[in-house]
């Protein structure tokens, strides 16, 4: 057929079609992969006992079907001609593709498996440290891998990997010294790691920073603020700050002031400190060192104090909040006066209290 042989940008439209078919024939095949992996694949690794199969062909079935696309532009490429100099360039562009999908495979299966032995480890030894590691070292893995990858297709495509390297190390000592913050935070982070100040998790207060801990990298912590906000911490504040582990501290102290009016009587003093230590330390969310006393003459109050310690798993708010209110309900039963703050005033003679100052 003369239409089929005749030129079209320097290539026969027989040519053409076939190139097409192939490219066609290439994404149909890479679906149909595709679909089979999600589909029959995962099935039949559903039924075994084993993760590591799940695992596999999760992460394989994506790169798999990307290559069989790029192999059917292939083969349909190698039916157009362009003159040597485009040819040449094409087939360093399909090499780059080809070290980039093998890089993409190699990440995705080496950060899945990493990932699931590291989580399987720590739970296993039950050590939070593992879990913590676990993702500056997938994230270590990932960028080895692909820096490795852009090595190869790099040297795929015929450049001189040797001379470029060597460029690089002539501009080492520059980097090194713009980088010098990066590096910091990276001994930072591993001075965490080997210290463990703190843990994911935990509550700590740095420089005006008041929260949990929800993530620790190599380079910066996260931390969720009592109001919900994120706050991203570069590791190094951590070697040159003082850090303050709220979760740590094995009990919260409390102090309680009261002050009774000054009518009250030596017996009835005695009485609000037994009250208030029947309170205090039958309360279920104390420790049982607690300290209650008479601690002084204030200006408009007798006063009486309490210490004690909130036990680590109550709650350091919610305990505080009901002993306060029993001791409300209790002193009121016993008609226990409150002070307010008064002043005497003397005029021609006679006395008179006033509330308030004047």
């Amino acid at each position: 057929m003369e239409f089929l042989e005749q030129v079209f940008l320097g290539n026969p439209v027989r040519e053409w079609g076939i190139a097409l078919l192939w490219a066609i024939g290439g994404v149909v095949v890479g679906k149909l992969l595709y679909r089979w992996f999600s589909r029959r694949m995962r099935k039949l690794t559903s039924k075994t006992q084993s993760e590591l199969d799940d695992l596999i062909v999760d992460q394989v079935e994506e790169p798999l079907a990307l290559a069989v696309i790029m192999l059917g532009f292939w083969f349909g490429y190698d039916h157009l001609h362009f003159g040597a100099n485009i040819d040449e360039f094409m087939e360093h562009v399909f090499s780059i593709a080809v070290a980039v999908d093998v890089t993409w495979l190699a990440a995705r299966l080496l950060d899945s498996l990493l990932g699931s032995l590291l989580t399987r480890t720590g739970e296993q030894a039950e050590s939070t440290m593992v879990l913590q590691m676990a993702p500056i070292l997938r994230k270590t893995l990932r960028s080895t891998v692909w820096v490795l990858g852009v090595i190869m297709a790099m040297n795929n495509a015929g450049y001189d990997v040797g001379a470029l390297l060597a460029g690089v190390g002539i501009g080492g000592l520059a980097m090194g010294l713009a980088a010098k913050d990066f590096v910091a935070n990276i001994f930072g982070g591993i001075t965490v790691f080997v210290d463990k100040p703190f843990m994911v998790g935990d509550r700590v207060q740095l420089e005006g920073v008041d929260g949990t801990v929800i993530e620790v990298g190599i380079r910066s912590t996260r931390i969720k603020t009592l109001a919900g906000r994120i706050v991203t911490i570069p590791n190094h504040k951590f070697t040159d700050s003082v850090v303050e582990n709220v979760t740590a501290e094995p009990a919260r102290k409390v102090r309680l002031d009261l002050g009774l009016t000054y009518d009250t009587t030596h017996a009835r003093i005695e009485e609000a400190i037994g009250i208030l230590r029947e309170i205090v330390e039958k309360h279920i969310g104390t420790e049982d060192n607690t300290i209650i006393w008479f601690s002084g003459f204030g200006d408009f109050s007798l006063n009486v104090s309490a210490i004690y310690y909130v036990r680590k798993e109550a709650d350091v708010s919610l305990t505080p909040g009901a002993i306060n209110l029993e001791v409300l309900r209790r002193f009121n039963e016993a008609q226990l006066e409150f002070a307010f703050p008064t002043q005497t005033l003397i005029h021609q003679g006679e006395e008179s209290p006033t509330l308030g100052s004047s």
